[in-house]
């Protein structure tokens, strides 16, 4: 290699390829946006040389279940994405998307987004121009926009739906014939243009504001295989989907079965993957199991079903700063008022106390306070243990579990954050579906549930617990999970593998030093809006397209990041 071949060296790392191989020792070199030589010794010199002495050198991760179609008008790194050596992100997920999208039609699709998603409506409507028509045209958007990680977007069920019927897309049951062909040349157009696949939601859970279902929920079989059909004609691409399992259903799992059956169809119908979120939850403990099953029945007959999940609980964060579990009493409702100083003043004046700890004792909640979790001082914990619930700091102290909270919020000036699993309970059984190929990680949700949750930190936690402190699964194993494992079911081409040829997103990571300090809920959203953040140590660099983007935590000034097309 000629001395000014390479723009950056980065030199001595510990290289964890992405392919599940052995760690090794080598050297990378970058030249423009590519990676130029992988060896285990360059003696040229770089433009820039990192010294990644002590480091893992690994690609950049990329999280293929984000709600970030929004948040990246006015946050471009974005966070807390950049801050978890995530380099690549999937948009439009569980059918909600902001194109296509026809004249007055884009309020419903920003309240939509915000009842699903909690995701301000009013930020959704001023931060973004809104200047498209069709999904191609939104890519366009995303082209124009400056951002820190490369994007990819899905075209979601529910806005095509919207375009193709109005009014009517709320409506039970498929669309007619015309309607139906309408939302296929739709699809087809963002196919075409790019999108790497077809988004729809079909659980209960996600609702519009009036309550009703999202548009499609309710349709037939023949609305989402014309779907499939599309992939199928231009040959690339995914479907994913938010489904309907356990839901409404019997002890036999009949619609369960069903709906995995046309996961499998449509997979064998259009020759193309399926991703689909799967949890475990207590009020139905097997029924992750059971999906399983069908899921690997399908397969064996044809299918291509890729179930994704998330390497922890998925948790509701309560904490003075935001929201707490007594929030529908009057004097918790009050205290939401207040910023957090008042917040905490309140606290301290003892008649104000008095009643909070009163209406709060005998408030009726969702939980038990066994089912509620303190997160420890300092690092971030998600394992959730008995001793760690509110309920068993309220034994220790002798006071009910309302004192508790107060006393702990106030020891830690309102940095207190308690956690509510509502998915993904058990570890145990992530552990289970993390054994196994055929799943893959997923669900992060960055960029969503702004007020409610903060999983986006998922690869940290990945390392931290189940790598390094458990030593469940090896750096490789791991490290192939969070890149060429979900680069390649995503369509992300010659992304999440360090090798000769391609893009060179790329972390340095200090693997001893990594921690996963506390969530903070911030006011950063357009008008004032609050959300939770989550950052991280442990990232040395995290290089986009050859441009270092982050240096130890901190945004460096660059903006690498591209639109990655299902048709690049």
């Amino acid at each position: 290699m000629a001395q000014s071949d390479a723009d950056l060296i980065i030199r001595n790392g510990t290289l964890v390829d992405g392919t599940g191989a052995a760690a090794r020792r080598a050297d990378v070199a970058v030249k423009g946006d590519r990676i130029v030589a992988v060896e285990e010794r360059i003696d040229s010199k770089g433009a820039r040389e990192i010294d990644a002495t002590g480091r893992i050198v690994t690609p950049g991760f990329v999280d293929v279940h984000t709600h970030l179609d929004a948040q990246l008008a006015w946050d471009a790194l974005p966070t807390s994405s950049c801050w978890h050596g995530i380099t690549s992100a999937v948009l439009g997920n569980c059918g909600v998307t902001f194109a296509p999208v026809q004249p007055g039609q884009k309020e419903f699709l920003a309240e939509m987004m915000e009842s699903v998603e909690d995701i301000p409506r009013d930020a959704i409507l001023d931060g973004l121009p809104w200047d498209w028509t069709t999904y191609g045209d939104y890519l366009g958007w995303l082209d124009r926009t400056p951002k820190g990680i490369n994007v990819g977007g899905l075209v979601g069920h529910c806005a095509l739906r919207v375009a193709a019927m109005g009014d009517r897309a709320m409506v039970e049951g498929s669309g007619n014939a015309e309607e139906i062909a309408r939302m296929a040349e739709m699809a087809e157009e963002a196919m075409r243009s790019g999108a790497l696949g077809i988004s729809t939601s079909r659980t209960l859970g996600h609702k519009v504001p009036d309550g009703r279902p999202v548009p499609g929920t309710w349709a037939e079989a023949d609305e989402l295989l014309a779907f499939g059909d599309v992939l199928g004609k231009v040959g690339y691409g995914l479907f994913e989907g938010a489904m309907r399992l356990g839901e409404r259903d019997d002890d036999k799992l009949t619609k369960t079965r069903h709906e995995v059956a046309m996961l499998g169809e449509i997979s064998r119908r259009s020759g193309r993957p399926v991703s689909y979120g799967l949890v475990q939850s207590d009020r139905r403990p097997d029924l992750y199991s059971k999906v399983i099953e069908f899921n690997v029945e399908e397969n064996a007959n044809g299918a291509h079903l890729r179930p994704q999940t998330t390497a922890r609980g998925i948790g509701m964060i309560y904490n003075l700063a935001n929201r707490t579990p007594w929030d529908r009493t009057a004097s918790w409702r009050e205290l939401r008022k207040l910023n957090l100083a008042d917040r905490l003043a309140a606290l301290r004046d003892p008649a104000r106390r008095e009643r909070l700890v009163e209406e709060g004792k005998a408030a009726k909640l969702v939980m038990t306070y066994e089912q509620l979790f303190v997160l420890p001082d300092g690092d971030a914990r998600y394992d959730c243990k008995p001793e760690d619930s509110l309920a068993a700091h309220a034994a220790r102290r002798g006071v009910s579990p309302v004192e508790a909270f107060i006393e702990l919020a106030l020891a830690s000036n309102g940095a207190l954050n308690v956690n509510y699993p509502i998915l993904n309970h058990q570890l145990s059984a992530v552990e289970e579906m993390l054994d196994m190929d055929l799943i893959t990680l997923g669900l992060a949700d960055a960029g969503a549930h702004v007020g409610q949750i903060m999983d986006t930190s998922q690869p940290t936690f990945l390392l931290t617990y189940w790598v390094r402190e458990r030593q469940r699964w090896t750096l490789e194993q791991a490290i192939r999970r969070l890149t060429s494992d979900t680069a390649d079911l995503f369509g992300f081409k010659g992304r999440g593998r360090v090798q000769v040829g391609n893009y060179a997103d790329l972390n340095v990571i200090d693997f001893d030093a990594m921690s996963l300090p506390q969530p903070e809920y911030v006011h950063d959203l357009p008008n004032g809006a609050g959300r939770y953040i989550q950052g991280s140590t442990g990232y040395d660099y995290t290089i986009v397209n050859g441009q270092v983007f982050m240096d130890h935590g901190e945004h460096v000034g660059t903006l690498a990041g591209r639109v990655v097309r299902s048709t690049d």
